[in-house]
């Protein structure tokens, strides 16, 4: 029973001859490239118009022969890509004189198959059960692609947030040029080094960008890292002493590959866990890298004006989500906290209003749930509130 259509391009009698006796295939032949896409477009195709994509009928499968008056099977099949509206329909080309050359050469610009004649129908036609089951695995695989870019959220500063954020900015700059003159000077005059400071962070949409304050720790304060790694007050804060997944199998059975780290056994799920929380934040109380005037500019937010650069530049907005180091933000990119990303990095923002200077440490569960409370529930006259609401804590002192 003929059920596949095959759409035969060339003028071998006896190759037509062969598929016209096949019960394989129901044959459509013409001889050149150009009748047949005239034909594939009910008299649509125009030759003249390079522009224009076009849609064709329905087959499964074209074969072509690789010698054609006019385009050659490599043109042709390379002109049906270019002009035919999601051309994805199985292409074979049959030569009397194969290379490995023009084979290789087939196969890089698309082309389903590159065959030798004598041609066998069954080899076709199981080569085109294949092709067919291969296609359609393909198009579900880029329909989920396509559908999973088109779930994806993509920040985009609405324009009164923008016009806000330039006019707060260029005021706010002119009202503290002096303080940005006094900081300077003190900084200066206290150690040397620059008296602005730049560091990679990851703002919305998982941007990055360079984020700028004035100098609050000594110049060799990266390379001191290691020394105050020890007091990090979130290391291992949220990070399960067993690993919860293992407790729900037998015993001797575990949820993940067995890995040897910080003299433990443990599987890599619990291992992966306690490495990013480790790296997911840095926050040292009583840092010994900052100097005295880092430590005064620190608790009155004065080292944070600089990021009024940022704001004009829009790499930042007056209110948001803190940009994080590109190693932190590297930490939570695949888990639930990476919606934070889905909002304006800000000078300000949710948490920072809520928990500064009430004296308690905050977890990082509980920063990144209000990251994520922000991304998801933000609007401009919340933001305005959240400006209200900062000034009262901005000159606290910062204990956490």
């Amino acid at each position: 029973m003929k059920d596949l259509t095959l759409l035969y391009i060339g003028e071998d009698t006896e190759i037509i001859n062969t598929f016209d006796a096949s019960d394989l295939f129901k044959l459509v032949h013409f001889p050149n490239g150009l009748q047949a896409l005239n034909w594939l477009t009910s008299f649509g195709f125009n030759a003249f118009n390079q522009t224009q994509k076009i849609e064709i009928i329905h087959v499964d499968l074209i074969v072509s022969e690789t010698n054609l008056a006019g385009v050659d099977g490599f043109g042709l099949f390379q002109l049906f890509k270019k002009r035919c509206v999601d051309f994805s329909t199985p292409f074979i080309l049959i030569t009397s004189n194969y290379r490995d050359a023009l084979n290789t050469e087939a196969f890089k610009i698309g082309v389903d198959g590159y065959l030798p004649k004598p041609i066998d129908c069954q080899n076709i036609f199981n080569k085109l059960q294949y092709l067919i089951n291969e296609k359609q695995k393909l198009k579900l695989v880029l329909q989920e692609k396509s559908s999973e870019i088109e779930s994806v959220k993509f920040y985009k500063t609405k324009l009164i947030k923008r016009i806000f954020d330039i006019s707060v900015a260029l005021v706010a700059l002119i009202i503290t040029f002096p303080i940005f003159l006094f900081t300077a000077i003190a900084l200066k005059l206290e150690s040397k080094g620059p008296i602005f400071y730049a560091s990679k962070r990851v703002g919305s949409n998982s941007r990055i960008f360079d984020f700028y304050k004035f100098r609050s720790m000594y110049p060799d304060a990266d390379k001191r890292l290691k020394e105050v790694e020890h007091l990090n007050q979130y290391k291992e804060a949220e990070v399960e002493l067993f690993c919860s997944e293992c407790a729900k199998l037998p015993e001797g059975k575990y949820c993940s590959t067995i890995v040897y780290a910080d003299n433990e056994r443990m599987c890599e799920r619990m291992h992966l866990k306690r490495k990013n929380a480790k790296k997911a934040f840095l926050k040292i109380p009583n840092d010994p890298r900052i100097t005295k005037v880092g430590n005064f500019i620190r608790n009155t937010s004065i080292d944070e004006l600089p990021q009024l650069v940022n704001v004009l530049k829009g790499d930042m907005s007056i209110v948001g989500n803190r940009p994080l180091p590109v190693g932190e933000a590297n930490a939570i990119t695949k888990s639930k906290w990476a919606e934070r990303f889905n909002a304006a990095a800000g000078i300000t923002g949710l948490w920072q209003v809520e928990l500064r200077g009430q004296g308690g440490v905050m977890s990082e569960e509980e920063r990144f749930r209000l990251d994520n409370k922000y991304a998801e529930t933000n609007t401009f006259l919340g933001d305005i509130k959240l400006i209200f609401r900062t000034f009262p804590a901005l000159f606290q002192s910062e204990k956490v």
